[in-house]
């Protein structure tokens, strides 16, 4: 089998819900980070054998394949396929799966993989909630399922509520960590840690004006333990707020994945490699475990241990589920 290289990253600041990305069209977002990194890549668009986004709600704007609808949105020439993926939070990682496959299999040489969600114009589960109103049927109320899990919800505020009641964590451990979290997103900003990765978008301000955006809109730069602490949970008995939760975010990104025969074409040196690759299901009921098992498979396929890890990088998406990860 063949290996996979990162030759060039590059994604958007991200936009908060309603913020100054919410009115661009997806697949010119999409288009944005493609040209970008062919750009700073400098590969042809001839040469890349495909797109691979990972996009979660796949309705509206986001409809139709919206990386074959990037593809065409961008400087790429009509011949550059594309192909859209759909693993719910884990999409684009799961696009990232499916291009290094393609060039260690050397079935392809040089692959783009990424993804974008404009949340502001296609929130979460529209695809579920339009289809519902127009009476095409629901996802999770087959006879298998409801069978299998009677009378369950499927909710990830549910699943990180769980998850905080499984390993204990206080409101305290959740509002620290969130703040903590905020600490480190400013401290890397403003040391411009992320200055490469981000390419500057214009953006719409509520005056109607127009602005150069290069800072993610999320992090609150104002964040302290006492206004965290100071927010409502979401629901009367638990610990999760809108501070220790995921945020509504639009945003693309695109990562170019090659083989040895795709450096050669490039003429460009690995940003990293590719080592081990690992997928793991878990309870759908609490749902935010799937990384723990996850994790540990990819670690058990490079025949790697804990202690040989420099650096981890983990979604963050509720601090409940962030910390039971950090601890397992």
């Amino acid at each position: 089998m063949g290996n996979a290289y990162i030759v060039g990253a590059v994604r958007t600041p991200g936009g908060k819900k309603d913020g100054k990305l919410k009115n661009w069209h997806p697949s010119d977002l999409g288009a944005l980070v493609l040209d970008e990194l062919v750009e700073r890549t400098g590969a042809k668009g001839e040469m890349i054998d495909d797109v691979i986004f990972g996009c979660v709600s796949q309705s509206g704007a986001q409809a139709g394949n919206v990386a074959r609808n990037a593809v065409l949105s961008s400087k790429l020439p009509e011949s550059v396929p594309g192909t859209s993926v759909d693993r719910q939070c884990g999409s684009s990682q799961q696009a990232i799966h499916f291009a290094a496959q393609a060039v260690m299999s050397e079935t392809q040489d040089i692959v783009i993989a990424g993804g974008v969600e404009v949340m502001s114009q296609v929130p979460i589960g529209s695809n579920i909630i339009d289809s519902f109103k127009e009476g095409h049927g629901q996802p999770f109320n087959g006879k298998g399922m409801t069978a299998r899990y009677p009378g369950v919800q499927f909710s990830q505020f549910a699943g990180a509520e769980m998850m905080a009641k499984k390993w204990n964590f206080s409101r305290n451990d959740l509002d620290s960590f969130a703040y903590e979290s905020h600490r480190k997103a400013i401290a890397a900003t403003e040391s411009g840690f992320f200055d490469k990765e981000i390419v500057p978008v214009e953006g719409d301000l509520p005056s109607g004006e127009k602005e150069m955006v290069s800072v993610d809109e999320g992090i609150r730069f104002d964040a302290s333990l006492e206004s965290l602490s100071g927010l409502k949970t979401l629901s009367e008995d638990g610990v999760l707020t809108a501070g220790s939760s995921s945020q509504i975010c639009d945003g693309a990104a695109a990562i170019m994945i090659v083989n040895d025969a795709g450096l050669k074409k490039l003429n460009i040196k690995p940003r990293a490699k590719v080592v081990s690759l690992a997928l793991a299901g878990d309870d759908p009921v609490i749902m935010l475990t799937g990384p723990i098992p996850a994790s540990k498979l990819a670690l058990k396929k490079a025949n790697w241990t804990e202690d040989q890890l420099d650096l981890v990088e983990a979604n963050e998406a509720f601090a409940a589920q962030a910390i039971s990860v950090n601890k397992e």
